[in-house]
């Protein structure tokens, strides 16, 4: 297939250093060539990929101190993808709704995965009025606060196999590895590690919006001899510093769409304790990968109980449930749906959009 993956331009494909979505963009894009499918990148030009990238801007925005808005590069972006998009089975974008009035037009030949939280009040109007856009959710959670849209499937995250290694002995201390910020509660894992008795490793990134959060509240715990605050790292540097972990402390208080970094961990063998908030009961299985609790108390006791684990099982579940191999069959099984549905569309009479047939709402395409 003849497939156009779009990507964010906040970040380059894959990220140097924190990005979720433009990482799974390179997962998919570089499993889907490895399968033998024509793919063309639209992402920044500082991106690297076995695909055909059309370059949208020099860098990636984040990291460019020069990029004062972002809307002209979208903008650019779009327009050359609308001149070429007769080249393609399959548009697949992954900048939430910024398309949808520029390829309305074309619906029947575009996937939109949401990688960010559904449960705003500004998004089900937009959603119910493009209703004619198949949206693909990257957990079940994730599409509750949108019963109603036009949902092709739930498709959860993927990474490659080989970017993690099985860490059957851990180094004895825990992690937290992500955003420092208000929904991820690293002030939380800070108290859990102090009350286990056990270290903890942070590395974690401080936007600038959430720096006098950092300040306020995270800075002044990090003196304790037990906590060590080691910030931003990228994938080179993932495997080691997860696989040493005897758990990853997940203690969100937010509807997480997904969180890549259970599955990352899932990879390495390390078991996750997590929070029960969005989708960590679609990723985490209670007393086989990791343990989901309530409470800060739950999490301590839990840490109690990681021996009970077994890292290969761990490992082995990942590699059923979340590999990158394993999402792309699905975005490919959506994908020959998508071109199905508008050879059908195309020899039928024109009608509204919402009569127009797509894969069923209750569409879920996930592995068992």
């Amino acid at each position: 297939m003849r497939i156009a993956q779009i990507a964010p331009l906040a970040e380059s494909v894959p990220p140097r250093l924190y990005g979720g979505t433009e990482r799974i963009v390179s997962y998919l894009t570089e499993e889907l060539v490895h399968m033998g499918h024509q793919v063309t990148l639209f992402a920044s030009g500082d991106s690297l990929t076995s695909a055909t990238l059309v370059p949208c801007r020099r860098l990636a925005m984040r990291l460019d101190p020069t990029c004062r808005d972002p809307i002209p590069s979208v903008m650019l972006m779009m327009d050359r993808l609308r001149q070429r998009a007769d080249e393609f089975d399959v548009l697949h974008f992954h900048l939430d709704c910024l398309h949808f009035p520029t390829f309305r037009p074309m619906a029947d030949r575009t996937l939109t995965t949401l990688h960010g939280r559904q449960d705003l009040d500004d998004l089900y109007p937009f959603y119910a009025e493009f209703n004619d856009m198949p949206l693909v959710s990257i957990s079940d959670s994730q599409r509750k606060p949108l019963p109603d849209v036009r949902w092709a499937g739930t498709i959860h995250h993927g990474v490659p196999s080989r970017l993690f290694q099985l860490n059957t002995r851990s180094d004895g201390y825990l992690a937290f590895l992500g955003r420092v910020s208000p929904e991820k509660q690293p002030d939380e894992a800070i108290r859990i590690a102090i009350r286990s008795g056990l270290p903890l490793r942070m590395a974690a990134k401080v936007d600038k919006a959430d720096l006098e959060y950092h300040e306020a509240r995270i800075r002044p715990l990090l003196d304790h001899p037990l906590i060590d605050f080691i910030g931003e790292i990228g994938d080179a540097e993932k495997s080691a510093f997860l696989g040493g972990a005897r758990a990853l402390l997940f203690p969100i208080n937010w509807p997480e769409p997904f969180g890549m970094v259970m599955i990352e961990a899932m990879a390495t063998g390390t078991p996750v304790i997590a929070y029960r908030h969005g989708s960590v009961e679609e990723v985490i299985e209670h007393g086989v990968t990791g343990f989901v609790v309530d409470t800060q108390d739950e999490a301590v006791e839990a840490v109690g109980m990681l021996d009970q684990l077994d890292r290969n099982e761990i490992r082995a579940q990942f590699e059923r449930r979340f590999s990158a191999e394993r999402m792309a069959r699905d975005y490919v099984e959506l994908y020959r749906r998508a071109a199905q549905s508008r050879i059908k569309v195309a020899a039928a009479p024109r009608v509204p959009p919402q009569a127009v047939e797509w894969p069923r709402p209750d569409l879920k395409v996930t592995s068992p």
